[in-house]
């Protein structure tokens, strides 16, 4: 049996059978089977059935926000904007299915027709997360449905409801039984299902441990794996940035969803001619949260995903103290906050270097470091100096140099003076630990299909 706990009062929220072998293996071939027919659609059939499945999932909104915050603790002033974040991805992976997935012309031959096609891949399994449960899914379930593939979605044990949501607006909007399944796996089952010959693409977001057990279940096949793991992205306030609009902007892609995002800002590299009036202002603001029951509209600041998620960010903490950080704030000042439970005050890190773990690895907690640098060449240097590379930052008024910057950083994707944000126009792709393949834009089709390449010759 599994069991969601809510991290809100730790009830147990709601209780799922795990799949069988035979309910998996019925799942397996009856995706196959129906993968055969969906293929044949036109893609703007399957537009149309797309376009019906969003407007289902806005229609539910308000219980899907609900539902969301009872299973992972987001503030509800905030989780219904995960259902539009949903619905702008999903739309967008719609309108421009048609352009991506259309015939390649290889250009004029004498007595020869020649193009290439894009097919779909056959089915595909999307292994979901819980911090961003339907933004995460729908980056590979709409874009791998409009490409004429058949989806298995295994979603994360503490949101499995989402993936029944999916399922449900999905049935509703006409999508042919089997097209979308979901399954609700142990990971010893997650594993056998990546082997099982019927399956022939992963899309896996989670952990960087998680990404190496999938590329290992995966490596015995020639099966494409697509992987969004971890993050530690940084953060450049240069110092010609507007000093009000980088605090409010970094405090928040900090805190937001509690820290718990593998593109949350964690490590903050502050120009010293204004590095003491942006501490200021970032320790003032990040005291202004509202840490509290999530299903309060004041609350600001919501629990982690449970209590021992808080218990490792409160020593990864204490760890980083006792290497010399500085704590700027004081625990009093949120009184939900305590050991023991996953309520957790945000914390600001002083007088961090490399060596800390702060700054080193993922903590996916309401923490950050803020490090003094002297030049754009000590930022790029410190910047660069980690195995992840999911998303970077800079706030600075001079966009030629924002983008002479970010043509240095290891990074997946360069903001300038914004963050924490996935634009659905844009590749969504990571380097080093923290993944591979791509999701989002034309560029995410072509991970979800393969190329065949026609050669006709006309006799003459």
């Amino acid at each position: 049996m599994q069991k969601t706990i809510s991290p809100i009062d730790g009830s147990v929220y709601v209780e799922l059978e795990w799949a069988t072998p035979a309910v998996i293996d019925e799942t397996l071939d009856r995706a196959r089977t129906a993968q055969r027919a969906w293929r044949n659609t036109s893609v703007e059939e399957r537009a149309r059935t797309l376009t019906r499945f969003c407007a289902e999932f806005a229609s539910q909104r308000d219980e899907i926000a609900r539902e969301l915050t009872w299973q992972m603790g987001r503030p509800i002033r905030y989780s219904p904007n995960e259902v539009n974040g949903t619905l702008e991805r999903a739309r967008h992976m719609i309108a421009i299915a048609p352009q991506a997935l259309a015939d390649i012309d290889a250009g004029p031959k004498e007595h020869f027709t020649r193009f290439i096609r894009r097919e779909p891949l056959g089915v595909v399994l999307t292994i979901a997360a819980w911090n961003y449960p339907y933004l995460i899914a729908v980056n590979s379930v709409v874009p791998a449905l409009m490409a004429g593939n058949a989806v298995i979605l295994k979603h994360s044990a503490q949101t499995p409801l989402c993936a029944e949501r999916f399922a449900s607006c999905l049935s509703k909007a006409g999508l042919p039984e089997g097209v979308f399944q979901t399954l609700h796996l142990t990971h010893a089952d997650t594993d056998k299902v990546i082997r099982d010959p019927r399956i022939d693409f992963v899309a896996f977001t989670g952990s960087v441990a998680g990404g190496h057990a999938v590329q290992r279940a995966a490596s015995e096949r020639f099966i494409g794996v697509g992987l969004e793991l971890g993050g530690c992205d940084p953060v450049y306030v240069r110092h010609d940035a507007d000093i009000a609009h980088a605090i409010e902007n970094v405090v928040d892609g900090a805190y937001f969803n509690s820290g718990q995002s593998c593109c949350g800002l964690q490590r903050i590299y502050v120009h010293e001619r204004i590095y003491d009036p942006f501490v200021e202002g970032f320790i003032d603001l990040t005291r202004k949260y509202v840490l509290g029951n999530p299903l309060d509209e004041s609350t600001t600041l919501g629990p982690v995903v449970r209590t021992a998620a808080a218990d490792t960010i409160r020593q990864q903490i204490a760890a980083s103290i006792q290497a010399g950080a500085r704590p700027a704030i004081d625990e009093s000042v949120f009184p939900v906050s305590k050991p023991g439970t996953p309520y957790l005050a945000p914390q600001v890190l002083l007088d961090v270097d490399h060596s800390m773990l702060v700054m080193r690895e993922e903590i996916f907690g309401p923490v950050a470091g803020l490090m003094k640098v002297s030049s754009d060449e000590q930022a790029i240097a410190l910047m660069n100096d980690t195995r992840y590379g999911l998303t970077a930052a800079i706030w600075t008024r001079d966009q030629q140099a924002a983008l002479s910057i970010g043509d240095r950083i290891d990074t997946g994707t360069w903001f300038m003076n914004r963050c924490d944000h996935l634009d659905p126009a844009l590749a969504w792709v990571g380097v080093k630990n923290s993944g591979r393949g791509c999701t989002l834009s034309v560029v995410g089709y072509e991970h979800l299909t393969r190329p065949k390449s026609f050669h006709l010759r006309t006799r003459t």
